[in-house]
């Protein structure tokens, strides 16, 4: 018996339609400037008020809430999210159901709870730290920052986990079992990438990395996919030697696609080693004859504010 393929097409219009109604019934005449009128059979704009404010046809936004096959420009869609004046996640939802090649620049530095950074600074015995799909580091504890020090005294538009790893030589790198792990890395960053089509930041990140590493490159034009999960990875410290640590992904739900990543000592030796990072001073793990001199990172207390 042959299986039905149903094209989600129709259905993300139909999805489209009903949310574009439910966003103009929330929005009172009053609200925008216009007089209340009389005998308005449904609370909120009218289709042609909406069409109005927004400067686009009448038939063509009846046909957009109808859910027919009709073209849209993401001037336009722009044009409708701020005229139903719609938040940050309404605006993401509104472009993901119209199918926009791209999405509206967002801003360089995600914003995090005050409680997730209260629940880093919790977790005394490992390293821990928050990432967005793009492996920018957004905060970090104190084990951490012992462990990965040269990371954490990046710039905010240089911290990030892949450009370290790709652009460090492997001596210097903390990082042992790179063959491994990179391309698993790099395929996870191309799962979050398809999200962020066309966005300049996201677009001017790989472009970058790619000249700066032959090796990424490779391994992002192999078009590998894969989704965040448990790893075991492999450090190393000068003066303390190599911890074998198992990786635990927590999704951080109040920040889309950031995760509090979490590395476990995964032996009993690693976990003596671990615990002999935590009571040493700040030192550089690195190999002394390549990586550049240690700037000391700051403390947690002092992290970038959201």
């Amino acid at each position: 018996m042959g299986g039905v393929t149903i094209s989600p097409a129709p259905a993300r219009r139909a999805e489209l339609g009903a949310f574009l109604r439910s966003r103009r019934a929330r929005l009172t005449p009053e609200a925008v400037g216009l007089p209340p009128g009389l005998r308005r059979r449904t609370p909120g704009l009218r289709r042609e008020e909406l069409a109005q404010l927004a400067g686009v046809g009448v038939t063509w936004y009846t046909w957009l809430e109808q859910g027919r096959p009709i073209n849209a420009s993401i001037q336009v869609i722009d044009a409708i999210a701020r005229t139903l004046r719609l938040d940050p996640a309404e605006r993401e939802h509104l472009y993901r159901l119209a199918e926009m090649p791209s999405l509206p620049e967002q801003p360089e530095t995600d914003r995090l709870e005050p409680a997730v950074r209260d629940v880093l600074d919790s977790i005394t015995v490992c390293p821990a730290g928050v990432y967005n799909s793009r492996y920018d580091l957004l905060a970090w504890n104190d084990c951490y920052r012992k462990l990965f020090p040269h990371v954490v005294a990046q710039r905010p538009g240089r911290r990030n986990v892949l450009w370290h790893l790709f652009t460090t030589r492997s001596c210097c790198s903390p990082f042992v079992n790179q063959a491994e792990e990179l391309p698993m890395m790099v395929a996870t960053l191309r799962s979050g990438f398809v999200r962020h089509l066309g966005e300049p930041s996201w677009e001017e990140f790989v472009r970058t990395l790619s000249r700066a590493s032959p090796a990424f490159a490779e391994m992002w034009a192999a078009h590998d996919v894969a989704v965040p999960g448990s790893r075991t990875k492999i450090f190393r410290h000068s003066g303390i030697g190599e911890l074998a640590m198992a990786t635990t992904s927590f999704a951080v739900s109040a920040t889309p696609e950031t995760r509090m990543i979490v590395y476990t000592p995964i032996t009993e030796e690693s976990r003596q080693r671990m615990a002999a990072v935590r009571e040493r001073p700040l030192t550089d793990p690195c190999c002394p004859g390549h990586c550049p001199e240690l700037v000391s990172p700051p403390a947690p207390a002092a992290r970038p504010q959201p």
